[in-house]
């Protein structure tokens, strides 16, 4: 058994990056992902990495670029607000086909909003929220435990495909102290990047652009981006299913809402209720080929969220010509309360009519 302790979500990612072997890490204050930056300026010093913090969201995620480009990991985070000031950079990184992970703790909003947990940054991250035809992959851990056993995962795929990697979570997991077990301390691997820029003494320069104005070359270059997302399509979906072999309903959430989603499965199951969840772990790309098989046979989906139902267009997408899908969430900070996620599940079984969303108690 590995070190156990007690912390919350923002300090254990960022322990579980160092661990991974990054070693760069830039960002600015906003909360409520502040721990994880404030825990980085200490352990970054002790472990020998560089922490800045710097003068924006904007310089942050360019550090990250930098730091990308000379084939080192690099990790930032931030919030709702701040990760919208790092799209362009973002766009930038899938563009030059750059590795980097991108946490976002998303707080209510639109606008400042508030530093109460939402899900409403869904579309932002999932299709790719600057400019121009480009995809990351996007994890959403729902436990503590889920969250530092993915970072080093997070960190190979970004590797691996050469892209950035954006880790969701919501301000209510992030801030929740629960006991953890750290992962061992390993070396960023020892991987051949000859694309990186390492100086060119002996061997042809490196030239690392996104602007290409043949538009030829543009099409090549979106060309293998999209072969290169299709193959991640096929091979890199995850997800998890929680009795859903019997099910008469499905929920369908992840991160908090889906905390909340299983303690409703746990509780109707006592009622006799039968009542599934399957929780996506990669939003993108969405597990739809396992939704829609789950969905089979059941009377209803219910999709569960912490907005006002953003993921629930992948569900509806997922499942066509399926059972019907229906929508329950809150939005501004606010939680979906268990005892309403089975109220709707169970007149969705015994047939009653439901309204497609619910946006309140």
């Amino acid at each position: 058994m590995g070190e156990r302790t007690l912390m919350n979500a923002n300090e254990a990612l960022a322990e579980a990056a160092i661990r991974a072997g990054c070693r760069h890490y830039y960002g600015y204050p906003i909360t409520p992902q502040n721990d994880m930056i404030g825990y980085m300026a200490k352990r970054m010093r002790e472990v020998g990495g560089v922490f800045i913090q710097s003068e924006s969201e904007l310089a942050a995620i360019n550090m990250v670029f930098g730091t990308a480009a000379a084939g080192k990991r690099a990790m930032t985070s931030s919030s709702s607000p701040g990760i919208s000031l790092m799209q362009e950079g973002i766009s930038y990184l899938a563009a030059c086909e750059l590795p980097a992970l991108i946490v976002n703790v998303q707080r209510g909003g639109p606008g400042l909003g508030n530093v109460a947990p939402g899900q409403a940054d869904y579309f932002q991250a999932t299709r790719g929220g600057g400019h121009g035809d480009y995809r990351t992959i996007v994890i959403a851990p729902h436990t503590l435990q889920e969250g530092l056993d993915l970072v080093a995962p997070a960190f190979d795929l970004a590797d691996k495909y050469r892209m950035p990697v954006i880790y969701l979570l919501d301000g209510q997991l992030a801030q929740m102290l629960e006991l953890a077990e750290l992962p061992p301390f390993s070396q960023e691997p020892d991987q051949e990047k000859p694309w990186a820029l390492t100086g060119c003494c002996g061997r042809d320069p490196n030239m690392i652009r996104s602007l290409l104005l043949d538009p030829d070359v543009m099409e090549d270059l979106n060309l293998r981006l999209n072969a290169k997302y299709q193959a991640i399509c096929s091979t890199e979906k995850r997800w998890e299913e929680t009795e859903t072999a019997d099910a008469e309903v499905l929920t369908v959430a992840y991160g908090t809402a889906a905390r909340l989603c299983k303690e409703a499965v746990k509780l109707g199951r006592r009622q006799g209720l039968k009542l599934g969840l399957l929780r996506p772990i990669t939003l993108w790309p969405f597990p739809e080929e396992a939704l829609k098989k789950a969905a089979q046979g059941c009377k209803g989906v219910l999709a569960v969220e912490l907005s006002h139902g953003q993921m629930f267009e992948d569900v509806k997408l997922s499942v066509n010509g399926g059972p019907p899908v229906y929508f329950y969430g809150r939005a501004g900070g606010n939680l979906p309360l268990v005892s309403r996620i089975l109220g709707l599940s169970r007149a969705m079984a015994e047939g009653k009519p439901v309204p497609e969303r619910t946006i309140s108690d």
